[in-house]
């Protein structure tokens, strides 16, 4: 981390910050309920959430829907000092996006509901190496306990082969394996029922296998180019050849499975829940790496638009979120937010830039 000057960040004066204050505010009340020992982050220069007690409290009292667009910027500014992230000596990193898909889906299976998502099964286990040996400290494994020993729990192609059949663990039956796919990546979405009331779900757990993106594997066969490869490229490949669709979506053995998650009266059309617990705010919440980062901590963000890469794409974002493919100090992911359009935006989103 390099200490620098506001006056560094390119944009930071004409970022309307207001949505930034409202995300970062939903990070304080979590944090807030933590109790004032805990450190912020994995880094003590973080600190502790009692040093960040009052500039919460101030952020969850403020009216957010009166809020000036400089008052925002302000209330950052005269809060907060800015320090380069680099990986070493290089400032640079990727930044890619993510969205909250909508999928068609029903209770029971039946007719072209045939694809199940699952709930977390019962008998994963999760190892803390770092409890048997402080080298290993951040190194968890996931496994299932066979007889005396643990073994890796199933991989993709086994649960997709039936390894978890006749369980009673299938939350939902959705109408398309591929959607169903791409929701796991995204890990949280709505699948619209056929009252058209909305069942919303979330990240419940991974079956601990490493993330693999599907797109290097048709680059590998020469069927994408790394100029082409992009979610809605991926997407319509897979539809358009289903019979080799499975066998190139179980080259990625890690698996995703679902809770319902409950929604707010209050607030019905909030972002799903990130990894710290609040929702989301669409195009200002970001997913870090937590080896590195804190979650609520505001994140100035530079790269380039998803669609012109000779367009900046400069604002404030708050850490809320993360990933299995978000790896690094100098990584992120952008939650761009429900819909078509922000699906468009998150599958081409795949730049170079740097964050603060």
């Amino acid at each position: 981390l390099r200490p620098v000057s506001f006056g560094d960040l390119d944009g930071w004066q004409s970022d309307d910050m207001r949505a930034s204050v409202r995300a970062f505010a939903r990070s304080c009340q979590a944090m807030l309920r933590r109790d004032d020992d805990r450190a912020v982050g994995p880094d003590a220069r973080m600190g502790t959430i009692g040093q960040w007690h009052d500039v919460c409290q101030t952020a969850v009292e403020l009216d957010i829907d009166s809020l000036r667009k400089e008052d925002a910027r302000t209330f950052f500014e005269s809060r907060f000092k800015p320090y380069l992230s680099g990986n070493g000596d290089n400032p640079e990193g990727l930044f890619t996006g993510y969205y909250e898909p909508e999928l068609n889906g029903q209770l029971v299976r039946g007719g072209d509901f045939q694809t199940p998502l699952y709930l977390k099964p019962d008998d994963m286990v999760t190892i803390d190496l770092g409890e048997f040996r402080d080298d290993l400290k951040g190194t968890k494994l996931v496994g299932r306990v066979s007889g005396d020993r643990v073994k890796p729990y199933f991989n993709r192609a086994e649960i997709e082969e039936g390894a978890l059949a006749d369980r009673d663990l299938e939350l939902v039956w959705v109408d398309d394996a591929v959607d169903a796919f791409f929701l796991q990546i995204q890990g949280s979405g709505r699948v619209v029922l056929p009252d058209d009331s909305v069942l919303r779900v979330g990240y419940a757990a991974t079956n601990g296998h490493p993330y693999f993106a599907i797109g290097r594997e048709l680059i590998a066969r020469n069927i994408l180019t790394r100029e082409t490869v992009s979610l809605q490229s991926i997407r319509k490949w897979l539809h358009d050849h289903p019979d080799e669709a499975d066998a190139v979506m179980n080259t990625n053995a890690s698996y995703v499975f679902f809770q319902p998650l409950r929604v707010d009266p209050n607030d019905p059309d909030a972002g799903p829940l990130g990894s710290q617990g609040v929702p989301l705010e669409p195009g200002r919440s970001l997913a870090v790496d937590r080896r590195f980062h804190a979650m609520g901590v505001p994140v100035w963000l530079e790269t380039r638009d998803p669609m012109n890469a000779d367009r900046a794409f400069r604002r404030l974002m708050v850490a809320q979120d993360t990933g299995g493919a978000i790896r690094g100090p100098v990584r992120g992911d952008i939650f761009f937010g429900p819909g078509e359009e922000a699906a468009l935006y998150a599958g081409h989103m795949n730049r170079l830039g740097r964050k603060y």
